[in-house]
């Protein structure tokens, strides 16, 4: 089928062309439509290539420049040098592929376990699966939340509204039917009778017909729309600086020393590799292999406690959260809504209220509330006798829905409004009791019944207001304006049971410098009761309409005397979490309704649910398989483990690299001969890049993990301007004694150099790991095995035929006694540096 033959015609004549009935496709079909069509990736998260993942170790410019050098070097007659410097990369770059790859490995299996899957008809029966799994041909069935996973044609449709702001920018919900054929516009979203892939349900439902998947759908050809990326976080912008600091010192430095050993007349090709060696070195190209396997670290212990990582950045931005944003239900109750009343206005126990409740929520075909579900579960209503007529979905500005029924016989038509009790009886002229009395709802009946209102709200209960009027026998369609004199008819109430453990994970939050505000559509009288149960202050309130009536920098004065917000709305929940975040909070949002998705893009942790609807899924960063704050607590936790090392990783390298470039500038004219041959500076790469392979790993200090956490790029600033001159006065240490020592042996002194270089890179990261003394808080066995075992072999390596082979000289005891005291006062001085650079309150 070509892409114009998939949008003309009746559908039976689409469903004719691609061979398929209503009952779906066999399995059989199916494969060999994917075969034909590839996988619908358009949506699915994509896996990180192999190829893609090599090419980018090896498109480093230093690299591929260092092997032309080293071909170079193999043309005039040096092959050893040139095998060992391919071997030596060779080497590094695996490894650095080998973590990166399992890590791109772990968040893909991760993202898939929380992946949208699609309701399909295959071989004549309903099943789920993963939206990457559809074809052409497949019959899907949506519904209020979903996410349209494909250009489809519709079969039938009820009610069905959606939004297409992805691909139109339309604002508003667009109405389609099943057979309109009505062309406003090119493509899927233009048609009456077709939804295009990125759509989202609003209300209704449908049965349609997959016509194009993956790069084939309109998305697929919209300006990459699902290659959109959030804008970075402070994280990814810190690391991002630092590694372009640290590029451009490394290149000035090895510019410069290129130009010096060229002013003295060095051998033009030794001094090109030796720089070229210097930069592979000098530059952090293991910071974001580093970056990423400590966050798929995080990610996969987060698995452990049953929440799956979306966006590996958004554990920083957990381990940064300051303030958690939190609907009531779910978070502070069980979320078992439980139907316990049907009152009328008097309050007395009424049938027909629950009968009418029973209607709207049987033929509401829009989004469904769990008070929808605790409605039917206390007694399905029978309306085999009643037919739907049409529907005014529910939005969350009227907060309410209308169906229109009518007796399947014959008889009076009913519009049955159902929404939030405050809402419906501003719309209501008369109350209706359960003996049939009609009185006028006059200011005095509406105190009454708002009374009784909050008297529900001060039991903890929550209620809905039921409402309805006759219409003319002509009328079968309803609409907004019909919502309008109607008989109140009375309350249907419910009960969530607060949970029990829900105040001390507030607490919990809190000690660890989480501040929870509760966001709910609830009155404020159910959240005040659910908050007393629970023994949880109420330090300030603000209501949907006192937001409404706010401007935004009346919002921020707010904010910090208040930590509950009632009856609000999607768009007011958005402005809420905007307004925190432009005071400099980093917030976190949790939420599960199609009507959180604003919110959860908003929030700089957006966090769901596995139960949640699609639109909720798809727009979260984090999705929790258990409701539990508990669960979020541990997770800032992890995230907070996660920024820690990786600052490790950052202030141990910065600081010895900026060591280093120094010694190498003055080294470049102190020395008449290189202070180290360029193999030997690449081997002192790889094993130095060996040896913090554990740092992902790696235990942190408990006060590490007390206050959220943020990227501090200034604070990595001090310490290498600090620590990278300790490091440097060392070297000049070392070289005066080589100098001394071997009258000016080139062999010798390039490996005394490689061993302290080594010794002291490596192990300073036992100082900088933590904030306490290094032997109160011990490493993870394989960060210690792996820097003591580096450690060992740079110190034994002059003594192996492998280090006669890269150029290396045994070296005497009376230098491995100089090691023996100048390695230990190295690391003590550090250690003094630090406590001063941690007690001031800048560092």
């Amino acid at each position: 089928m070509d892409r114009a033959e998939d949008w003309s015609g009746s559908i039976e004549g689409v469903l004719g062309r691609l061979a398929v009935t209503p009952s779906g496709l066999s399995s059989d079909q199916a494969s060999t439509a994917r075969q034909r069509w590839g996988t619908n990736d358009v949506l699915a998260h994509r896996r990180a290539s192999v190829t893609a993942l090599l090419l980018d170790r090896l498109r480093n410019p230093l690299i591929l420049l260092l092997l032309l050098a080293s071909g170079l070097s193999l043309a005039a007659g040096e092959t050893r040098s040139f095998v060992i410097v391919l071997g030596i990369l060779s080497i590094s770059v695996a490894i650095d592929f080998a973590q990166e790859f399992q890590a791109h490995r772990t968040v893909e299996a991760l993202q898939r376990s929380v992946a949208l899957r699609a309701r399909v008809r295959r071989d004549g029966s309903d099943r789920e699966i993963p939206v990457d799994e559809l074809v052409p041909g497949d019959i899907v069935r949506f519904s209020a939340g979903d996410i349209v996973p494909a250009d489809c044609r519709l079969i039938e449709s009820r009610d069905l509204f959606v939004n297409q702001a992805l691909l139109t920018g339309e604002s508003y919900p667009v109405e389609k039917n099943a057979g309109d054929r009505t062309i406003t516009g090119e493509g899927p979203a233009g048609a009456a009778d077709a939804v295009a892939m990125g759509s989202s349900i609003v209300s209704g439902s449908a049965t349609a017909l997959v016509c194009r998947t993956g790069r084939e759908a309109m998305l697929g050809t919209v300006a990459a729309s699902l290659g959109r990326r959030r804008p970075p976080d402070a994280f990814e912008i810190g690391v991002r600086r630092f590694g372009f600091l640290m590029l451009r010192l490394t290149v000035f430095l090895v510019l410069f020393v290129l130009a010096v050993n060229l002013a003295f007349h060095r051998p033009w090709l030794e001094a090109l590799m030796f720089a070229l060696a210097l930069a592979v070195g000098l530059t952090p190209e293991l910071l974001p292999m580093i970056v990423t396997v400590t966050l798929a670290r995080g990610a996969r212990r987060m698995a452990a406690r049953r929440v799956i990582v979306k966006r590996l950045a958004a554990i920083h931005d957990l381990g940064a959260m300051d303030i958690l944003c939190a609907d009531k239900t779910g978070s502070l109750t069980e979320a078992r809504i439980r139907l316990v009343g049907h009152i009328d206005p008097t309050g007395a126990e009424s049938e027909e209220v629950l009968r009418l409740a029973g209607l709207n929520s049987v033929f509401e075909s829009g989004i469904r509330s769990p008070l929808d579900d605790a409605i039917l579960e206390h007694g399905r209503p029978d309306v085999s006798a009643w037919r739907k007529l049409d529907e005014v979905p529910f939005d969350f500005e009227r907060r309410r829905v209308s169906v229109l029924v009518e007796p399947v016989g014959g008889g009076a038509r009913l519009l049955v409004v159902k929404g939030a009790p405050e809402d419906i009886l501003q719309i209501s002229t008369t109350a209706v009791t359960a003996s049939g009395e009609t009185r006028p709802l006059d200011a005095a009946e509406r105190g009454r019944l708002a009374a009784m209102f909050e008297g529900i709200g001060a039991d903890g209960q929550r209620a809905l207001g039921i409402a309805f009027r006759e219409v003319a026998l002509t009328q079968d369609h309803a609409a907004l304006q019909d919502e309008g004199e109607l008989a109140f008819a009375g309350f249907v109430t419910f009960v969530d049971p607060p949970k029990p453990d829900a105040a001390a994970a507030i607490h919990a939050l809190g000690e660890a410098g989480i501040s929870v505000k509760i966001l709910t559509g609830d009155n404020e009288r159910v959240t005040q009761h659910v908050c007393a149960e629970l023994g949880i202050p109420v330090i300030g309130m603000l209501t949907g309409a006192e937001i409404a009536g706010m401007s935004d920098e009346a919002l921020l004065g707010r904010l910090a005397t208040v930590n509950l917000f009632c009856r609000v709305n999607p768009q007011q929940k958005r402005r809420v979490l905007a307004a925190f975040r432009r005071l400099g909070h980093v917030v976190g949002f949790l939420g599960d309704g199609a009507n959180d998705a604003s919110a959860l893009h908003e929030a700089d942790v957006g966090i769901s649910v596995q139960t949640a609807t699609d639109v909720a899924k798809e727009a979260a960063d984090l999705v929790l398989l258990d409701r539990d704050l508990s669960v979020i607590h541990a997770g800032a936790l992890e995230g907070r483990r996660t920024v820690a090392n990786v600052t490790k990783y950052i202030l141990m390298g910065s600081s010895s690299n900026l060591g280093n470039m120094a010694s190498m500038a003055g080294a470049a004219f102190l020395l008449p001969f290189l202070p180290m041959l360029p193999v030997q500076v690449l081997l002192n790469n790889l094993l130095y890049d060996l040896s913090e392979l554990g740092l992902p790993f790696d235990r942190v200090d408990p006060e590490a993990l007390r206050r959220p956490v943020r990227w501090d790029l200034a604070r990595v600033v001090r310490f290498m301007l600090v620590l990278g001159p300790i490091s440097s006065l060392f070297d000049f240490l070392t070289f005066g004694v080589l100098l001394a020592l071997f009258s000016g042996d080139e062999a010798a002194f390039q490996t005394g150099w490689f061993v302290e270089s080594l010794l002291t890179q490596v192990l300073v990261i036992f100082v900088i790991r933590t904030r306490g003394a290094p032997w109160a808080n011990r490493p993870h066995p394989l960060l210690s095995a792996l820097s003591l075992g580096v450690a060992g072999l740079a110190t034994l390596l002059p003594f192996t035929g492998l280090g006669a082979i890269l150029g290396m000289t045994p070296l005497p005891s009376v230098f491995y006694l100089f090691l023996a005291v100048v390695v230990p006062a190295y690391l003590g001085i550090v250690e003094i540096a630090k406590r001063l650079l941690l007690r001031d309150p800048a560092g």
